[in-house]
């Protein structure tokens, strides 16, 4: 029968979708006859909302209206579904476990947002040609509001083409829409892959003849294609032939020639030979493998010292799952897929590799999804939000560097990559893979719990020696030289020496700008953001103070302004202040420096690094990106300028974040053939984080730092969340938060709740915040306590974005 519909059969008149809406509810939708036959639970759904028109994901569709007076969805965006019924499960997951809305979550799985052009139509109402008959408007009018409703006089006009044609055309409509002389009309309509920049397309012959004469360029451009076969970059193209892009597109359109996205950075790594497996990787691979051929669900915990070769391992478990006729799915944290990286894995997998990264334009992202979901790309590498890649058959999925933070979202929906992993994996039936030379305590319980499989690389491969660590300390130094200066004795020497031999050097301070605040000696107040509770930080090259939260910027004042003294001074350094100190006590070097300031974007981080991998610096100076899987063979030195940055956060994971970062640092030092050196200079080097960390062992920090969470109760041995009370007006956050806090009042048995208390960061971006942590040993009563305060702020009115909350946090600021 096919798709064919029986006389008999009832078609569904309904659905109901979740839209990316802050609510904790989803919506009912009546259905055209046209769509009845077409729309599936999965399918992306246009519908009205208020004045809006959003896309929402159909979850059911039946037969009898659930409620009277429904709206009409508008379009189909899909004739299959864009998520199938394991996805919308682990979106339900998430929503539940996350309390999070469904339909933010379903959003957050699907990159295809891109593929959906929105924008506003403005049209003038007859108030607004009333004033137009009142005023004779000359068309030479200068006033540009008039101008613009003359423009509006003869036909509706999109918001794009008015901003060409008149400057500040956004603000006069808005205020033209207010007084009711014009109004605006939302249109949704699918962007033109065709329009991508002609870097990122591809042209071919396409095979189907020329059914009329076609115009010159055409015929040149085919005429190319014709001597030069196969597929090709348009804008190399376009340096051959005139005017090669537009009739590039044109021929598209006609099916003569093909038009396709291609991904950035996704050249082949130049070739090696696939290296021997050591006893450990070897061992390791052969229990990944057995999982994989038993197609179980396990979960391995692959613990490698730096340089041990964990890539290799990973390489070998995804080349074993595509055997079994399965997909796999790389997880790596956002700095680190560079280009480098995902050539790595192109050179051995070729163009069965999909990229996922948030550099990609929307429709380049939209493009790698629809390979992955059509089964062309069967191995896929990407970020956090990868791990919603529509893998067919999905037998692997890899964490690596499973501890780094960046794997937790900050923003709704508040999961972290790496436990929703696991999830999917469970319900696929697949292996987890999570490697790390510095587990998260969680992970490494697990594995002494059970839950997980532990496999160890204990050492470097082809037996290359751990670098050597020394720590300095800097309150003995002062003490010796009578002066408080940037770099110790010990590391300006060991910088010169290499400098001299001609190795290379990476220095890390984890902190941006050139100074930390500006502060007054007379009255002894701090310049501060106005908008958030935080000092602004001085940035010498843009000559400004900067907010790092919300990016506002003021000028260097040139008093105070609290007393109006003139006796201002710069407190603290960032790694531009590390910078400009190594220029000038070594002149010669060549220095680059990598931070949010230098790095605009994933192109500018990949030059840096390149630049620094050929050898056109000397001295690489950043912030923790420099610390993240780059292999270096010329690093002989790592210098940490600060250690102690960090550690006296209000955050129970300050010492493990500290262990962990310095850890990964170190392990950028002799990673060829000349043995490396790590210089920690600090004024606590008694604290077992850096002790620990100088040792580089694992096994010690974790035994002291479990001890620490086991007489505290924090996690591993308990269920954490953090619900967050916040508003612009201070009274308002304080009242709402002391209601909070005595509706919770007596807790649940089992269920520990600290607070209400201002957070650690009481102000930002304009909003007052307060919060309580809740802690509980039952995972169930912690999920039935904070669906009970959703239920609580719902009934109270309070607006949807007044409470957050974060369900395992990494940072409690």
């Amino acid at each position: 029968m096919g798709n064919e519909i029986h006389p008999a059969m009832k078609l569904p008149a309904y659905c109901e979708v979740a839209l990316p809406v802050p609510l904790d509810r989803t919506f009912h939708y009546a259905l055209p006859d046209t769509l009845r036959h077409r729309v599936k639970p999965g399918c992306r759904l246009l519908v009205p909302f208020g004045s809006r028109k959003l896309t929402g994901v159909v979850l059911d569709c039946s037969e009898c209206a659930p409620a009277p007076g429904l709206r009409t969805a508008l379009q189909l965006l899909d004739e299959e579904p864009v998520l199938d019924s394991e996805m919308l499960a682990l979106g339900r997951w998430i929503a539940q476990y996350y309390c999070a809305p469904l339909g933010e979550v379903l959003r957050a799985m699907t990159p295809l947002a891109g593929e959906i052009r929105r924008g506003r139509v403005y049209a003038l109402t007859d108030a607004g040609r009333e004033v137009l008959r009142q005023l004779f408007l000359d068309t030479a009018s200068a006033d540009p509001a008039l101008e613009l409703l003359h423009l509006l006089e003869r036909r509706p006009l999109t918001e794009h083409y008015l901003a060409k044609k008149i400057p500040a055309a956004a603000r006069l409509l808005e205020s033209l829409e207010r007084k009711g002389f014009v109004e605006a009309e939302e249109v949704v309509a699918e962007k033109d892959p065709l329009r991508a920049p002609p870097d990122r397309l591809r042209v071919e012959l396409a095979g189907a003849p020329p059914t009329s004469k076609l115009p010159k360029a055409q015929r040149e451009l085919l005429a190319y294609l014709e001597l030069h076969p196969g597929s090709h970059n348009l804008r190399d193209v376009e340096a051959a032939v005139p005017h090669a892009g537009p009739a590039a597109r044109a021929l598209a359109r006609k099916g003569i020639v093909r038009l396709q996205l291609e991904p950035p950075g996704l050249e082949a790594a130049a070739p090696r030979p696939v290296p021997i497996l050591n006893p450990h990787q070897e061992a390791a691979f052969e229990r990944i493998r057995a999982a994989l051929e038993a197609r179980r669900f396990e979960t391995f915990l692959l613990y490698g010292v730096t340089g041990s070769g964990k890539t290799e391992v990973y390489l070998r478990a995804i080349e074993a799952t595509l055997a079994l006729g399965r997909g796999a799915l790389l997880l790596v944290p956002e700095i680190a897929l560079t280009p480098a990286v995902a050539g790595q894995f192109y050179g051995r997998f070729g163009e069965r590799v999909a990229i996922l990264h948030s550099a990609f334009s929307d429709l380049e992202r939209a493009d790698q999804w629809r390979r992955i979901r059509a089964g062309t790309a069967p191995v896929v590498v990407g970020t956090r939000s990868g791990v919603f890649a529509p893998v067919r058959n999905l037998g692997l999925i890899v964490v690596d560097e499973e501890h780094d933070a960046s794997y937790k979202q900050e923003e709704t929906p508040r999961y972290h990559g790496r436990d929703v992993a696991i999830v999917r994996a469970r319900h696929s039936g697949a292996c987890v893979v999570l490697g790390s030379a510095t587990p998260s305590l969680e992970s490494r319980y697990n594995a002494e719990q059970g839950k997980y499989t532990l496999l160890e690389l204990p050492e470097r491969i082809e037996s290359r020696p751990l670098p050597r660590v020394e720590l300095i300390d800097l309150r003995q130094e002062f003490l010796e030289t009578g002066k408080q200066a940037t770099f110790s004795r010990r590391l300006r020497e060991a910088i010169e020496q290499r400098l001299v031999r001609g190795e290379q050097i990476m220095l890390l301070l984890n902190r941006r700008g050139f100074s930390s605040f500006l502060a007054c000696r007379a009255c002894g107040q701090r310049l501060e953001c106005v908008n958030c509770s935080v000092t602004l930080t001085f940035h010498r090259r843009d000559r400004r103070m900067l907010c790092h939260y919300c990016h506002y910027a003021a000028r260097v004042p040139e008093t105070c302004p609290h007393c109006g003294s003139e006796y201002l001074y710069f407190v603290g350094m960032g790694s531009e202040r590390v910078e400009e100190e190594l220029h000038r006590e070594f002149p010669g070097a060549r220095i680059a420096r990598m931070d949010r300031d230098t790095v605009s974007g994933r192109r500018r981080y990949e030059s840096i690094l390149q630049g620094f991998r050929e050898g056109a610096y000397d001295i690489l100076v950043g912030t923790q990106m420099i610390a993240k899987g780059h292999d270096i063979p010329n690093v002989t030195l790592v210098g940490v300028v600060n250690a102690d940055i960090g550690l006296g956060m209000p955050d129970f994971r300050a010492a493990e974040r500290t262990f962990q970062l310095l850890t990964q640092v170190a392990g950028r030092a002799g990673r060829g053939e000349i043995p490396g050196t790590v210089l920690i200079q600090t004024l606590n080097p008694e604290h077992y984080a850096i002790r620990c960390a100088a040792a580089q062992d694992y096994g010690a920090f974790y035994a002291k730092e479990i001890q620490f969470r086991r007489a505290l109760r924090y996690p591993p041995f308990s269920a954490l969340a953090n619900c967050l009370v916040r508003s612009r007006s201070q009274e308002e956050a304080q009242r709402r938060a002391a209601e909070l806090g005595r509706f919770l009042q007596p807790p649940p048995e089992g269920l520990r709740v600290l607070g209400p208390a201002e957070a650690p960061l009481a102000r930002l971006r304009g909003e007052h915040r307060y919060q309580l942590l809740l802690k509980s040993s039952s995972r169930r009563v912690l999920s039935e306590t904070l669906r009970r305060i959703r239920t609580f702020a719902r009934e109270a009115k309070w607006e949807a974005t007044a409470l957050v909350i974060d369900v395992d946090p990494l940072s409690l600021m």
